[in-house]
């Protein structure tokens, strides 16, 4: 009954999302300035790059490519979208596209996506889900850079008998959780970088860390890296979403709304059940107010009446918003792709 009544609702959903002259607070603190003067030092050294980006905002992997672009003259590009001059640089390192997070990103389109990636010239792609303790994806992961690093000629490193590769990304895409799968799977031992679900924890380029045997395979950690400037108000909603930009930097409001109104957009009403709406809605100031309730999340806040003041309660809506966008960031309101 309630599906029912959630697809009745969806031609009174919102289908634009009102910024209101919003503007994405630009996130590029000093560490990532510095982290990428140590990136460009150490390309010498490298055989291939690994770029990682989140799944469900894999359109938005402009922001990165941007970086790889002007730092390191990688060419490849993923989809449609892209600024123009990527297409005149050349490439000098090989390349390999990893898309994380599989497991909270909707990829019944998988082959769709492989497809426009293709298209666009980047056919070394591989999805992952870094964090599961079995990850039969990351076991390919070794395989496929020694066919692409054989397929390319390795210059000054012709003469070394190890290999190293260097992961790049946003924040808080799983860069240090794919350095950690990798030594699980290939050697055994347990983690060697820090991961966390908030962005910025990698702050440097960090020494070789081992990550196979055989062949003997490095892999260099590096900080997440935002440009100074996100263009796109919407793109930027997106990373937010996701954990690339710190909440407070955005707001935890506005971010929730957009989260409401591509669940909306979407069909995707699971959060209805999970918060015991009696419907879906695209009013956040109505859903957090039941969130809070739920949640027992309140506050008491001093308010000047006629008689003096007195003390109320009322809902707790940053704290709903907050607990809102970690449930999806969970992939407790089902798996979404963003683009």
């Amino acid at each position: 009954m309630k599906l029912y009544q959630a697809l009745r609702n969806v031609a009174k959903f919102r289908t634009v999302f009102d910024f209101g002259g919003r503007d994405v607070a630009h996130w590029f603190p000093g560490h990532m300035a510095k982290g990428l003067k140590q990136m460009r030092a150490n390309m010498k050294n490298v055989d291939c790059i690994v770029e990682i980006h989140d799944a469900r905002i894999s359109f938005c992997l402009f922001v990165c490519l941007r970086i790889c672009v002007f730092f390191f003259n990688i060419r490849q590009i993923p989809f449609s979208g892209r600024n123009p001059v990527f297409h005149e640089t050349l490439d000098v390192k090989p390349h390999l596209l990893i898309l994380n997070k599989m497991d909270l990103a909707d990829v019944s389109n998988k082959q769709r996506i492989l497809k426009k990636l293709e298209k666009n010239g980047v056919r070394n792609v591989l999805f992952t889900d870094c964090l599961k303790q079995r990850d039969d994806s990351i076991k390919k992961l070794v395989p496929m850079v020694m066919d692409i690093i054989k397929s390319h000629p390795r210059f000054n490193r012709d003469e070394n008998v190890d290999y190293c590769l260097m992961v790049i990304g946003v924040p808080n895409v799983g860069k240090s959780s794919l350095i950690n799968s990798l030594r699980r799977t290939n050697l055994k031992k347990g983690r060697a970088s820090r991961v966390g679900g908030e962005p910025g924890i990698t702050r440097a380029v960090l020494t070789k860390i081992q990550v196979c045997e055989r062949p003997i395979m490095y892999l260099l950690d590096t900080p997440g890296v935002l440009p100074p400037k996100i263009e796109s108000v919407e793109t930027g909603m997106k990373l937010a979403l996701c954990g690339t930009i710190l909440d407070h930097l955005v707001g935890e409001d506005i971010i929730a709304d957009y989260l409401l109104y591509s669940l909306n957009r979407q069909e995707k009403f699971s959060y209805v059940e999970k918060y015991n709406l009696e419907k879906p809605s695209d009013d956040i100031q109505q859903v957090l107010k039941r969130i809070a309730v739920k949640l027992g999340k309140t506050q008491r806040v001093k308010a000047i009446t006629g008689v003096g003041n007195i003390t109320i309660t009322l809902p707790n809506y940053t704290a709903a918003a907050y607990d809102f966008i970690r449930a999806f960031r969970k992939g407790e309101l089902g798996r979404v792709m963003l683009d």
